[in-house]
């Protein structure tokens, strides 16, 4: 256990201790040993009626009562607002062999979707055909998280197809094999 320092230059005068500031690749580094599912976030934006779309590896259940999932999104997302805008949006965990889809929808520009193969859930939000799992929901709540928000979306249906999911390891896609029950 280290103790705060009582110099000048410790935390009690305000600054912070080098040694305990996160410098951003370091952190970014650290975090990528955590692997990742990846789930493309989907909706239909109103104002242009073209679905519209982001990948996210934060997606989380929350809540079993009442059903809440969560995520968090950087701020400097331009494809967020347009699913907000929907109001209901479809969470498609996406299966190993999905590389491309991943790729597409973490596009910045151009069509998303020309290249992802999807199917409209019952709001209309796009479903990617082939991933493992589907969860329409919608948002609840949006909280501060730093340079991202954190949504909370309540979850209204949900459905799985066959196959293992695509895992985000190391700045890597891939599959995750030789798993045992917990």
């Amino acid at each position: 256990m280290t103790t705060a320092p009582t110099t000048a230059s410790g935390p009690r005068s305000g600054q912070m201790d080098p040694m305990d500031h996160a410098d951003q690749m370091d952190f970014r580094h650290v975090m990528s040993h955590l692997p990742t599912g990846v789930v493309a976030v989907t909706g239909v934006d109103p104002a242009s009626a073209r679905p519209v779309g982001l990948i996210v590896g934060t997606f989380a259940s929350l809540s079993l009562e009442p059903p809440l999932v969560a995520f968090s999104i950087a701020r400097t997302s331009s494809s967020w607002p347009g699913v907000r805008r929907g109001g209901r949006f479809s969470a498609s965990v996406l299966a190993e062999g999905q590389d491309a889809v991943c790729r597409s929808l973490s596009r910045k520009s151009g069509d998303k979707f020309a290249d992802v193969p999807w199917h409209p859930s019952p709001d209309g939000a796009p479903r990617v055909n082939g991933a493992v799992a589907w969860i329409d929901c919608e948002p609840e709540q949006e909280l501060d998280g730093g340079d991202h928000l954190i949504v909370i979306a309540r979850v209204r249906r949900m459905s799985t197809g066959p196959g293992e999911p695509l895992v985000f390891h190391k700045g890597r896609l891939g599959s995750y094999r030789d798993t045992v029950a917990a």
